[in-house]
């Protein structure tokens, strides 16, 4: 029953995408919760735990391929940021070219008429001050853009922590697991052969009980 609970999750986890999962030597392939060898369906064919342990390394790629993408999209949008920034500098220049030309033309009109000095200064003050707008612009988007660089950093190491903490989990939890299965063997063993004396049994129990809390315990986590 266990076996089919995480099943049952480990599926859930999958993407529409196929994962190939290697087990033995066997490239198998995950798809739509069934598994497929050569092109053939072969989910029924394999035994529970084998068709635990390649849902389970499905899942794990389908994660890493669900957080990879997350961070690329951020670190995609974080270029578009610096590719506005970029455009921003270029308008800034731009600018700065045009007032230039103006501060020229300026220059020539001053010998003719005073008035149009007047208005070429007047243009020019606006000009710099377009200037020094679009330069605290570009400095805030410059800014804008590193931090959603830091960000999606910050977030891909998250991801990569959560990932080795749920792998963590699980293999207590298979170890306490194999364990206690180990011990219900030896402990129906010596019992059937009958090497147990009562006190000899009451320890067992109690072991096993104790295995069991152990498995309970990392299933919760789980």
């Amino acid at each position: 029953m266990k076996y089919y609970i995480i099943l049952l999750f480990l599926s859930l986890s999958l993407t529409s995408l196929a994962q190939e999962v290697t087990k033995e030597g066997k490239i198998y392939e995950v798809k739509n919760e069934k598994i497929f060898f050569d092109g053939i369906d072969v989910t029924q064919l394999l035994t529970l735990e084998e068709r635990t342990f390649i849902f389970k390394e499905a899942a794990l790629i389908s994660e890493k391929m669900k957080l990879t993408e997350a961070a690329k999209l951020k670190a995609q949008q974080a270029l578009k940021v610096a590719d506005q920034a970029k455009l921003e500098a270029q308008k800034v220049k731009d600018a700065e070219e045009k007032a230039k030309l103006e501060a020229d033309k300026v220059k020539k009109a001053e010998e003719k008429v005073l008035k149009e000095a007047e208005k070429a200064k007047k243009a020019e003050e606006k000009s710099i001050k377009e200037k020094e707008e679009l330069a605290d612009k570009l400095e805030k988007e410059t800014k804008k853009a590193e931090k959603a660089q830091k960000k999606s950093e910050k977030a891909q190491k998250k991801a990569e922590k959560e990932i080795k903490k749920k792998e963590k989990l699980q293999s207590n939890f298979e170890k306490a697991e194999s364990n206690l299965e180990k011990g219900k063997k030896k402990y129906e063993k010596l019992k059937r052969k009958g090497k147990l004396s009562p006190q000899d049994e009451i320890k067992w129990l109690d072991k096993i009980d104790k295995l069991t809390e152990k498995v309970t315990k990392a299933k919760r986590k789980l």
